[in-house]
C-alpha cells in the first residue's frame, strides 16, 4: 500500500495540484479514482465517509486525511521538505498568491471551463462574466511574473503548483498564450521541474 492516498481525477486541476505536488516531491502515493461526472461527489456515501464538502482532492496518509489543496500542499511541503517557505515573508507571499489562486484565478477558470466543455446549454450572460473575471486574473498574473522566474520566491513553491493547476488546459477555456508571454514562460519552467507530468498522464479516469 502507498504512503499516500490521492482522491482525484483526470478533468480536475485542483486535484492536479496535489497530484503533481506529490510526483514532483517522489513521494509513494496512489490515485484513487473519483467518478466525479456519474455524481460520485454527490453521493451520501461520499459526503459521509469520504469529504462532506463533496469535492476532490482528498489526500489520506495514515491516520491524517486533509481536504481543499491549498492545505494539501502546504502540508505535503511540511512533510517533504520541498516547495515551501524559507522565511516568514516567504509564508506571507505564498498564503498570498495561493489566496489570489483559490478567489480569483482557479474559482473562474474552472467553472468557465467546466460550463464550456462540461455542460449543454451553458447562459452566455454567465460565462460571459466568468470569462471576463479569468480574464483580469491573467492579466494580473501575467504582470506580476514581468522579471520574475517564478510566483512567490527565486525558485518554485506551493504557489506555482497552486496557480498552474488549470492552466495546461488553454484550449478548454478558450487561451492563447500569445497574449500573457510571461505565463507562458513560466509554464514552461513549471513544466521542466523534473519529474513533471501533464495532468491526463498523471491521473486516472474514466471514459472521456
Amino acid at each position: 500500500m502507498a504512503e499516500y492516498e490521492l482522491y482525484c481525477f483526470k478533468e480536475s486541476g485542483n486535484a492536479y495540484k496535489a497530484a503533481i505536488m506529490l510526483q514532483l516531491t517522489g513521494c509513494d502515493w496512489s490515485a484513487h479514482w473519483v467518478d466525479f461526472f456519474n455524481g460520485e461527489t454527490r453521493s451520501e456515501d461520499y459526503r459521509q465517509n469520504v469529504n462532506v464538502m463533496g469535492e476532490v482532492p482528498v489526500l489520506n496518509h495514515g491516520d491524517v486525511h486533509l481536504t481543499q489543496t491549498g492545505v494539501i500542499l502546504n502540508y505535503l511541503a511540511e512533510q517533504t521538505g520541498q516547495f515551501g517557505a524559507q522565511s516568514a515573508e516567504e509564508t506571507r507571499e505564498i498564503l498570498r498568491w495561493i489566496l489570489f489562486d483559490n478567489h480569483k484565478l482557479t474559482s473562474y477558470v474552472a467553472t468557465y471551463r467546466f460550463l464550456t466543455n462540461f455542460v449543454k446549454d451553458a447562459d452566455p450572460a454567465v460565462t460571459g462574466f466568468l470569462n471576463a473575471r479569468m480574464t483580469g486574473a491573467l492579466k494580473v498574473l501575467n504582470a506580476h511574473l514581468d522579471g520574475r522566474a517564478f510566483v512567490a520566491a527565486d525558485r518554485a513553491t506551493i504557489a506555482d503548483l497552486s496557480l498552474c493547476g488549470y492552466l495546461f488546459w488553454p484550449d478548454e477555456f478558450g487561451t492563447s498564450w500569445d497574449d500573457y508571454p510571461n505565463i507562458a514562460a513560466w509554464l514552461g519552467r513549471v513544466s521542466s521541474l523534473p519529474g513533471w507530468v501533464a495532468p491526463y498522464d498523471l491521473m486516472p479516469g474514466g471514459p472521456d
